[in-house]
Parts: C-alpha cells; sequence; structure tokens
C-alpha cells in the first residue's frame, strides 16, 4: 500500500487519569492558614517600606499607620504559620541553620528578624519609648520590606507543583503587585496618604498585568488559573482590584469627608483583591498536585517536540560521507563484484 494511502486507525489517545492518582504528593499546608500568611506578610512588608519613607520625609501619620500594620501583619502571619506548623518549635528548627540554596529557609530568616524589628519600631511608636532605636529599627523592617512581599512566590515557585513551577518568572511580579495595592490601600486610612495612593494604585496595575500573564501563558498548567474554584475566585480578584484601583484615584481626586469614604471603600476593595488572588494561587497549584494530567501531558509534549530533533540527528549522522574509506557503506557498493550485482 503507498504511504500516501495509508490511514491511522487507532485515534491518538488523551491523558485523563493515572488510574486515578496523584503522580505528585499533594502539599499539606492548610486553608487559611497558608494564603492568610502569604496575603499578611506582603502587606507587612509593603507597610513598614512606607512607614520607613514616611519617616524620612516627616510624615507622621503615613508613618505611624504604617508601623502599626507592618506590626500587625507580621505577627498574624507568623502566627497563621506556626498554626499550619501545628508546633512553634518547628518554626523554631527552621533557624538553626541558614542555607542559601533553600527558599524555606532563607524565607524564615527573613521573616523572623523582619517581625522583630516591626514589633519593636510599632513598641516605640505607641510608647514614645526610645524613639531614636524606633527609628533605627524601622530602617531595617523597611529594608527587609521588598523580600517580604516576594519571598513567598520564589517559596512556591521552588515547588514541584506545576501551576507555581511554571509560573516562576511572573509570581514574584504577581506577588509583589498584591502586596502593593493591599500594603498602600492600608495606608490610605493615614491623614497624609498621597504617596500610599500611588503606591496602591501602581500595585493594583502590577497585579492585574501580572494575573493577566499567569493565565494566558502558552502552557498547559495555566489552565488551572483560569477554571474552577481557582478561575473563578481570581477574576472575583480582578474585579475587586480593578475596582479597587478606580476607587483610590477617585479618592485623590475628590475632597473633605467623601474622601475619606473613597479610600475606605478602595482600601477594602484592595485587600480583598489580594487575599482573592492569594487564594487562587494557592488553589490552583493545589489542583495541579492534585491532577495527574497537570505532570504527564506537558512531560509528552515536551518529549514530542523532542522527537523531531532527535530524527534529523540520526539522519544527519547517517548521512555523513567517508570519501577513501574501504569500509564504509559508499566505498563496499562501489567495489562489489559482478556476483554480488
Amino acid at each position: 500500500m503507498s504511504p500516501r494511502r495509508e490511514r491511522v486507525m487507532v485515534p491518538e489517545a488523551e491523558f485523563t487519569s493515572y488510574y486515578g492518582r496523584p503522580i505528585l504528593k499533594p502539599p499539606v499546608w492548610k486553608v487559611p492558614d497558608v494564603p492568610a500568611y502569604l496575603y499578611l506578610g506582603g502587606v507587612a512588608g509593603v507597610s513598614a517600606s512606607l512607614a520607613a519613607l514616611a519617616d524620612a520625609t516627616g510624615r507622621s501619620s503615613l508613618r505611624r499607620t504604617g508601623r502599626l500594620a507592618a506590626a500587625v501583619g507580621a505577627s498574624a502571619s507568623v502566627g497563621f504559620l506556626v498554626h499550619d506548623l501545628g508546633r512553634p518549635e518547628r518554626f523554631l528548627n527552621m533557624l538553626r541553620v541558614l542555607k542559601p540554596t533553600s527558599p524555606l529557609s532563607v524565607g524564615s530568616w527573613i521573616l523572623a528578624p523582619f517581625g522583630t524589628l516591626a514589633g519593636a519600631t510599632a513598641a516605640s511608636e505607641l510608647t514614645g519609648i526610645a524613639p531614636g532605636l524606633g527609628r533605627i529599627a524601622g530602617v531595617g523592617a523597611g529594608v527587609l520590606g521588598p523580600a517580604m512581599t516576594t519571598y513567598t512566590a520564589v517559596l512556591l515557585a521552588d515547588t514541584a507543583v506545576p501551576a507555581w513551577h511554571d509560573a516562576h518568572r511572573e509570581l514574584p511580579f504577581l506577588f509583589a503587585g498584591s502586596a502593593l495595592a493591599a500594603g498602600g490601600a492600608t495606608a490610605l486610612l493615614a491623614r497624609d496618604a498621597g504617596p500610599a495612593r500611588r503606591v496602591a494604585v501602581a500595585g493594583a496595575a502590577l497585579e492585574l498585568a501580572a494575573t493577566t500573564v499567569v493565565e494566558r501563558r502558552d502552557r498547559f498548567s495555566a489552565k488551572a488559573f483560569r477554571t474552577g474554584r481557582a478561575g473563578s475566585v481570581l477574576r472575583a480578584a480582578r474585579v475587586a482590584t480593578a475596582v479597587g484601583g478606580a476607587a483610590a484615584i477617585a479618592g485623590g481626586l475628590v475632597g473633605g469627608r467623601a474622601s475619606r469614604v473613597v479610600d475606605g471603600v478602595a482600601a477594602l476593595l484592595l485587600n480583598a483583591g489580594s487575599v482573592a488572588t492569594r487564594y487562587g494561587v494557592f488553589e490552583a497549584g493545589m489542583v495541579t498536585a492534585r491532577d495527574p494530567a497537570y505532570t504527564v501531558v506537558p512531560q509528552r509534549q515536551r518529549l514530542a517536540a523532542r522527537q523531531p530533533a532527535t530524527e534529523a540527528a540520526g539522519e544527519s549522522d547517517g548521512a555523513v560521507t567517508t570519501d577513501g574509506d574501504p569500509d564504509s557503506t559508499a566505498s563496499r557498493s562501489s567495489h562489489r563484484s559482478p556476483t554480488e550485482s
């Protein structure tokens, strides 16, 4: 039969399950502990940096709001983390060594000193005791603030969970934007909230852009961010963030009591959007860990993409000429005897 007339009698199979069992062991992290930990750490980091900048520029109300928000966020974040771990000593055990190659170890060493410095700064702010030391501690917390906003993204991306690992380039931007939106929105409650407003609006724009990129990437795991519970939550997060960002802009355009009301609405919506974003990312990762298709299908796609290159390399190796070599195929064919032909 001519090769052109051959037909594939059995259609190509689609992967649906691997005996109904997950290939990866899903993380044992609990809800709401871990999503809350992701959200609160980001708010605390941005608030501490805003407070340090406000202190340097003489904005006392913004400084006070930022210091208190950083301390509360860091303390609550540690509380949720310890509750998820089950025993407080497990968190302390992570501080026994500093391993630069481990995001978990580095993250623990970011969270512990940040929480200590933020707590000391807030105590000085509330009591008025040792304002100089409080300022130094506030600068230290502000320096660690950017790391607080993004180290959790690195922590997730360093796992084998397909949705998180595949989005390792976008997750830091997504988490940074979410933290900036929520932290800046929280600081809108201060009287001199001009810088915080700009931070909140920029963070909302970055969060929306990063979320869109994650969902539209040409990779199999991106489907987890668009479908199911994770997709619904992330769509709600985009609405809340977009409306909250618009409200933050409007709050700067109106004056008086109306501005305070609009800023309150913006703060509520942007923080709600940040919470929903963190939970949506968390849920998308858990879905891809439980469903073996997110592990097997990309592996087969990568294998299929490598096959043409491998075959082409094999054909090129077989076509190498060996002029003058009597043992080569070409040489043997040219020296056949009449009886061999």
